[in-house]
């Protein structure tokens, strides 16, 4: 019987193990899924193992929590990469960002969420799957008179971007070869500093490579934008994931100290970060906190401060 139990406990391990370890070979998309998850995935396998240690002792399960161990903490050296240098609290803010994925279908809450946004403060609001928003936009554009996006630029309303200050140049572009028009760009002065915002909702990871080809995208397009630069909205997908990784490290992208995870919502502080606020030299994040109400939606959402080094 112990024999049993160590062998159900070693083999689950290690089919967890492989799946996770395959990103460091090839970046498979079908796999991309589990990929967001490596840390977790990886101390469930520790825990397998101890398990199994405690039913028996044998190498291989030594072998396997060691294994898992090593992914763990490889996890944790991968998000802890774009870390941006810490800040001094007391430094005031250039602007404020907000950057939400409020569900195509959740019009329940649009009056509730126009509500947070309007006496949320930002002066730059990022809203994903906007379609909630159409009806309380009249009410949204008294605060925030400038936008795009819900009849400006596109017909639909998926990305809808609201800004307090003009918008300079705002335009709107593919991403991949999947949906279309979920990509905006758009520059804004803020008393003499001009900020590049661009406002992405990429595919799910997992559907073909277009995950990949939205990357790459992004990877041509933030180089042309010279100077400060913000890119939020949802990737679906996590830092760990390989493209992600790639973008981050070609752009020269850096991140908050601690990503705050959006997702899924019932896990709470314990899921993972889909969604993002990431920002280029000079342009620094000051910090990242998540919206704690999800407003109906499958996302939390994420309010960022930004300074600018000189």
């Amino acid at each position: 019987m112990r024999d049993t139990i160590f062998c159900v406990f070693s083999v689950l391990t290690t089919l967890v193990l492989a799946v996770v370890s395959l990103r460091y070979a090839k970046d498979f998309y079908l796999l991309s899924f589990f990929y967001s998850f490596q840390i977790h995935l990886a101390a469930a396998a520790a825990v397998a193992s101890g398990i199994a240690l405690l039913v028996k002792r044998h190498w291989y399960g030594l072998l396997t929590l060691g294994a898992s161990m090593v992914l763990v903490v490889h996890g944790i050296v991968m998000t802890r990469e774009f870390v941006e240098p810490a800040l001094d609290d007391g430094r005031p803010a250039l602007f404020k960002l907000m950057s939400f994925n409020i569900e195509n279908d959740n019009f329940a809450n649009g009056t509730a969420i126009a509500d947070m946004a309007i006496t949320s403060g930002a002066d730059v609001v990022n809203i994903l799957e906007a379609e909630p928003l159409l009806s309380e936009l009249p009410r949204l554009l008294e605060v925030y008179p400038y936008y795009i996006g819900c009849g400006v630029g596109m017909e639909q309303c998926d990305t809808l971007v609201l800004s307090k200050r003009p918008l300079i140049e705002p335009r709107i572009r593919n991403l991949g070869l999947l949906w279309r028009n979920r990509l905006t760009i758009s520059t804004i002065d803020f008393d003499g500093q001009k900020v590049n915002f661009l406002a992405a909702h990429l595919t799910k990871p997992y559907y073909d490579e277009f995950h990949g080809l939205e990357i790459g995208d992004l990877a041509e397009i933030i180089p042309s934008l010279p100077g400060p630069l913000v890119l939020a909205g949802d990737f679906n997908t996590s830092i760990l994931a390989p493209d992600m990784q790639y973008l981050m490290r070609s752009q020269g992208l850096g991140t908050a100290s601690l990503e705050p995870a959006t997702w899924p919502i019932a896990a709470g502080p314990l899921g993972i970060a889909i969604d993002h606020v990431f920002s280029k030299a000079p342009l620094r994040l000051k910090s990242v906190r998540r919206i704690e109400n999800s407003f109906g939606s499958n996302h939390f959402g994420l309010m960022a401060e930004f300074v600018v080094d000189p």
